[in-house]
């Protein structure tokens, strides 16, 4: 059933609101906020990198207020086990005698920040991230789910290599998101200096509960994606693969489908955020780089002369048109997007 304008109206209301005041906590990462909004809204777990003390803990606190959703934290350590995280049978008394009852892990909340994910061991890593594909835990063999909604924003410091262990390509793909926190400008700073003060947390007022949110993001699927749209996604997707762009020829592994429904889906609830029923080529263009960032490897030749995945996507959007020469006139004629 289509969406009516004025759920978008409503709905878009709700999501100013949200931006306003996490705006209003987090101060000069206005982009970092609406992508972070973008990727909770169409249903994908976030991968956050950036620098100490930049504020990514204090996004998630925020959030779960704002929300009034539960939220956990888990603070990844070497010595971390899987159990540490889902959750681990306990011997107690029941009418039944004694028995092993299943005890929750941090993994049951809406909200969980993964805090520095890279220093946990591969094992505790994929345990993470199958709850994060599958949103359900299995301990020995039996299936828990987890709450809905169920979101992961996971953390990782870039400077501190020793020690860790970096999440594998094929693992990220698992993220919808991978968004870089970038630094704060003098301005900015001065700011923080004026309305915060250390080791006191900022008030956040609630903006919505978890039922409105789960109804917003039930919204986000009946956003229309016209077909170009669609077509463009596709070819964006395609053009990461050897032979299909000039810009792959500097990419050894492109981007898996799980790409382009990710973007899909972005798109779609960017849509929803601006009040818009369908998306549009603007749409895909401002969430292809945290969508393909860490989907993309770069050939070893590439990353010796000093690009970045940014760099690749940058020049990949450029390359590709919003409309190709080869779309069926039908497309055409019926094309709702803007370019």
């Amino acid at each position: 059933m289509p969406i009516s304008e004025e759920d978008i109206k409503k709905h878009a209301t709700g999501i100013d609101k949200l931006r306003e005041t996490l705006n209003g906590v987090l101060f000069g990462q206005e982009a970092l906020i609406d992508l972070t909004i973008t990727g909770l809204l169409a249903r994908g777990h976030i991968l956050l990198e950036g620098l100490p003390g930049l504020g990514k803990t204090e996004l998630v606190t925020s959030l779960s207020k704002a929300l009034q959703i539960e939220t956990k934290r888990i603070q990844f350590t070497p010595d971390l086990l899987p159990g540490d995280i889902t959750g681990n049978p306990v011997l107690q008394e029941t009418s039944k005698g004694r028995e092993f009852v299943f005890q929750p892990g941090p993994l049951f909340a809406n909200l969980v920040l993964a805090d520095e994910i890279n220093r946990a061991s591969p094992k505790t890593q994929s345990a993470l991230l199958e709850a994060m594909q599958e949103r359900r835990v299995t301990v020995l063999g039996e299936g828990h789910e987890l709450p809905n909604p169920f979101f992961v924003l996971a953390t990782q410091n870039p400077i501190e290599l020793e020690g860790t262990y970096p999440l594998p390509e094929a693992q990220l793909d698992r993220f919808l998101f991978k968004l870089e926190v970038p630094r704060n400008n003098a301005e900015t700073l001065e700011r923080i200096v004026k309305h915060r003060e250390l080791g006191i947390e900022p008030e956040v007022k609630p903006v919505m509960d978890a039922k409105t949110l789960t109804d917003i993001m039930n919204s986000v699927r009946d956003i229309y994606l016209p077909d170009v749209v669609a077509n463009y996604i596709a070819r964006l997707v395609d053009g990461t693969h050897t032979g299909q762009s000039q810009i792959a020829e500097r990419i050894r592994f492109g981007a898996s489908p799980r790409a382009a429904l990710s973007m899909a889906s972005a798109a779609k609830a960017r849509a929803l955020m601006n009040g818009r029923i369908n998306a549009s080529f603007e749409d895909i263009k401002a969430v292809a780089i945290p969508v393909l960032q860490h989907r993309i490897v770069l050939e070893y030749q590439t990353r010796i002369d000093g690009a970045t995945c940014r760099n690749i996507i940058e020049d990949l959007l450029k390359e590709i048109p919003t409309q190709d020469l080869d779309t069926p006139a039908s497309l055409k004629e019926n094309q709702t997007a803007t370019a």
